[in-house]
């Protein structure tokens, strides 16, 4: 894949404290890792709960429950940024 992919990040409502809406701080990671890596990703929000789906190039290369991030960070300790990153790296 090109150093400089544009990266689809398409995200779900999820429950946290009883209230069920769309959040965007578990992607925090997500974004950075993908930034430090030389990609650009865009967020768009979803009706499926609790579901995170990356795509490059209109095609779903990672998906995996948002409740799996962790909350907040830069994406270096977390291993499922790590595999995202790489399956976006994969990606033709």
């Amino acid at each position: 894949m090109p150093r400089n992919a544009r990266v689809t990040i398409c995200s779900g409502p999820y429950e946290s404290n009883g209230v069920v809406k769309h959040r965007s701080r578990r992607l925090q990671g997500l974004q950075a890792a993908l930034r430090a890596r030389g990609h650009h990703s865009v967020l768009e929000e979803t009706s499926d709960w609790n579901m995170v789906e990356l795509a490059v190039n209109g095609e779903i290369v990672f998906s995996c429950n948002i409740k799996q991030l962790q909350f907040g960070g830069d994406g270096e300790l977390d291993p499922v940024c790590k595999e995202a990153v790489t399956a976006v790296e994969n990606a033709y």
